[in-house]
């Protein structure tokens, strides 16, 4: 099962976040959340497998967002 760990407020942001995320061996899926609004200013959500939620909130509060 996937997990939200992110809310990300921009497509370069989420890219970033998966970027970091992946470095660290975790899974990462991006999925934007329909806004009308072009594709770069649409809100991302950033997942992970359940396994993987406390290890992703460790890097992502160590990475300081």
């Amino acid at each position: 099962m996937w997990t939200v760990v992110y809310m990300a407020q921009s497509r370069e942001i989420a890219t970033s976040m998966q970027d970091l995320l992946t470095n660290e061996g975790i899974l990462v899926k991006l999925r934007p959340i329909s806004k009308n609004h072009e594709n770069n200013d649409n809100y991302y959500e950033v997942l992970v497998p359940e396994a993987e939620v406390e290890e992703a909130h460790s890097v992502i509060i160590e990475k300081g967002y």
